[in-house]
């Protein structure tokens, strides 16, 4: 039983180690929960609000707001996200590597905030979002995970592809299409997961980077003159060979004796 449980833990050390910026990222989202637990709600709201990715952040401090979103979530989902991230993230992480991993959540969370916050605010210009959603709170990992989401499409093989992307453009579109038809329509962030996931499709390059082709270095037909020429030693000379004998030829015994 000692002997089972060890190599359970050494499974899981090792699959933990081959993913280790899943893990590492999953263990920041737990602390910043253990946080979100202990304030108070109203301190709870600042700090969500100071982390934002809303319109006034990203005009005025862009790059600090996306980079603190992507370590907050509402508080309540922690557990929500352990097996995404162990499913998804870390089987990306471990078939791209955790560089390329990260290129497609850094665009997909980039992407997908941008482009949803520009359609909430063409909708406070047009009278259909109200101005406060000016500071509306933007937080949490999901964009990053639908992106991904999506490049996990092309790890999968056969009929398992084409029925997990179909899966996934439903999940991913039916709040975004769903209240058109009804004559509303859906939040931004409805918007910002589709376009994640679409981005996250659009990463398709990013799967073949590295992968270099085997060179195959095919050398030219050799002569078989050259090969007899290359193999067979050239004739020596018959004069040639008995000079050559008589001078490494042993002394005689007079000349052993000095005579």
């Amino acid at each position: 039983m000692i002997g089972v449980s060890r190599a359970g833990a050494t499974a899981t050390w090792r699959y933990v180690r081959s993913a280790p910026g899943t893990f590492i990222w999953l263990a920041i989202l737990f602390v910043t929960t253990v946080i979100a637990h202990r304030v108070g709600h109203d301190q709870l709201t600042d700090i969500l609000r100071n982390r934002s990715t809303n319109l006034r952040h990203l005009m005025h401090d862009p790059l600090p707001s996306l980079f603190r979103s992507a370590f907050w979530i509402d508080g309540n989902g922690w557990f929500v996200y352990v097996l995404p991230y162990v499913l998804i993230h870390a089987t990306i992480e471990r078939w791209l590597g955790t560089a390329r991993w990260l290129a497609v959540v850094v665009i997909a969370h980039v992407g997908a905030t941008y482009i949803s916050q520009s359609v909430l605010l063409w909708a406070i210009n047009t009278g259909h979002a109200p101005q406060s959603d000016l500071n509306v709170i933007d937080i949490g990992v999901s964009y990053g995970l639908a992106g991904v989401a999506g490049i996990l499409v092309y790890r999968l093989r056969g009929p398992w592809r084409y029925g997990y992307l179909a899966a996934l453009l439903v999940v991913a579109a039916t709040p975004v299409v769903w209240p058109l038809v009804n004559g509303s329509h859906g939040t931004f962030t409805d918007i910002g997961h589709l376009c994640a996931v679409l981005i996250g499709l659009l990463c398709y390059p990013l799967t073949r980077l590295g992968r270099a082709t085997p060179l195959r270095v095919e050398l030219p037909p050799v002569s078989a003159h050259i090969v007899e020429r290359t193999v067979s030693l050239p004739p020596v000379s018959p004069h040639l060979l008995e000079r050559t004998l008589s001078r490494d030829t042993v002394s005689t015994p007079r000349d052993a004796l000095g005579t």
